[in-house]
């Protein structure tokens, strides 16, 4: 069909306007991604708030179905991707294919600033939210060398005393929510002060397994479907720690120390069990920066049964380990957290320690917290 005489330009202008269509929420996740909000405002307003509203809707749908939703997520965005692509090259003059080059590069940018700006709105945001360290009665002062040569004895007694009941225990299966670990999830909840508890989701597997394998990758959670995926090859006492570190995640701490701190208390909440899979997470990480020595020291505090654990933990890890592919892995999440301002990175998971050992806890292990914090958990 022959083009009217009068509309020879309206290729163009469609051309700007669809141009302009893409960079609106490229501009907008640029801005959201620059501009730090108040952390006082987002704990309020969204951390306890917004977010815990759309949490309670998102995870119960969500456990509805014993699979991983991420994962026809994940493939779905990738083949509209890809047939994004193609038609666009499809559509470009043959032999000019490359003048669709700068129209599916603005395109792909687009897809990926919403998405971004999804993950913002949806669980994102949780990053901003006040340090958990800031509402603690928090002592920099008491985090030394000697207090965490303390704490890793202190791990092993609990260690050796736990392990009878780690032999009868009843660990979390997949598909099912074990009752007294979500339990202790909301009282942990309610001893920091949380204005409502969040949902506790299913552990799932995952088709991502051979990827968490190969990157020493133990669990994640769905920032958009709100749900717990774990690598089925984690071994059972290993599963309440790990499923209760996501379970935090899900209640808006997204700071990884902080996810630590309260997977830890809630394993300790729960059955002997569940408080021995957390003191076995609990001593490798007092381990960390300790000289050889005080290690030596500490794993020969422990009797043979935790030891052997420990080691099935190691073999584990690395029996589906590449090197190669848990660089590159552990490398971009450093990338991501620190764009996420949290300045450690990827050492954040190691910081779990620095925030027990500065928190001033009453008995069992309860966390004190300061000010109005500490008034409103009284009152509850």
């Amino acid at each position: 069909m022959r083009r009217a005489p009068g509309r020879a330009g309206s290729p163009v202008r469609l051309t700007i306007r669809g141009a302009t269509i893409r960079l609106v929420p490229i501009a907008v996740a640029v801005v959201a991604a620059l501009v730090r909000l108040p952390p006082a405002w987002v704990e309020r307003w969204y951390s306890e708030g917004v977010y815990l509203a759309v949490q309670a809707r998102l995870t119960p749908l969500s456990n509805l179905v014993p699979w991983a939703l991420f994962d026809p997520l994940l493939a779905a965005a990738a083949i509209g991707l890809v047939a994004a692509w193609a038609r666009a090259l499809r559509r470009a003059p043959r032999g000019r294919r490359w003048t669709a080059l700068p129209g599916i590069g603005l395109s792909t940018l687009s897809a990926a600033a919403w998405a971004y700006l999804a993950f913002l709105a949806i669980w994102g945001l949780n990053y901003e939210r006040v340090p958990l360290a800031d509402k603690l009665r928090f002592d920099p002062a008491s985090v030394t060398r000697g207090a965490q040569r303390a704490l890793a004895l202190t791990a092993a007694a609990q260690l050796d005393a736990l392990y009878p009941a780690r032999r009868t225990a009843s660990w979390p299966v997949f598909g099912r929510v074990p009752v007294p670990l979500a339990r202790a999830f909301g009282e942990v909840q309610r001893e920091l002060g949380m204005p409502e508890t969040a949902v506790p989701g299913i552990p799932k597997a995952t088709l991502l397994e051979p990827y968490f394998d190969r990157a020493a990758i133990d669990g994640l959670t769905d920032p958009y479907l709100l749900e717990v995926l774990l690598d089925d090859r984690l071994l059972p006492f290993e599963r309440p720690f790990v499923l209760a570190h996501e379970w935090a995640h899900l209640a808006g701490y997204a700071d990884e120390s902080e996810a630590n701190f309260l997977g830890w208390l809630t394993c300790l909440r729960s059955n002997r069990g569940d408080q021995y899979s957390g003191w076995l997470f609990l001593f490798s990480q007092t381990l960390v920066g300790l000289p050889p020595a005080d290690q030596q020291a500490a794993i020969r505090q422990l009797t043979p049964g935790p030891r052997a654990d420990l080691e099935a933990v190691r073999a584990r890890i690395l029996s589906g380990l590449s090197p190669r592919v848990q660089q590159a892995a552990w490398g971009l999440y450093d990338r991501y957290l620190k764009a996420n301002r949290v300045p450690g990175g990827v050492a954040n998971y190691e910081a779990v320690i620095r925030l027990i050992l500065g928190t001033r806890f009453g008995p069992a292990w309860q966390p004190e917290l300061r000010g109005a914090n500490a008034a409103t958990t009284r009152r509850r």
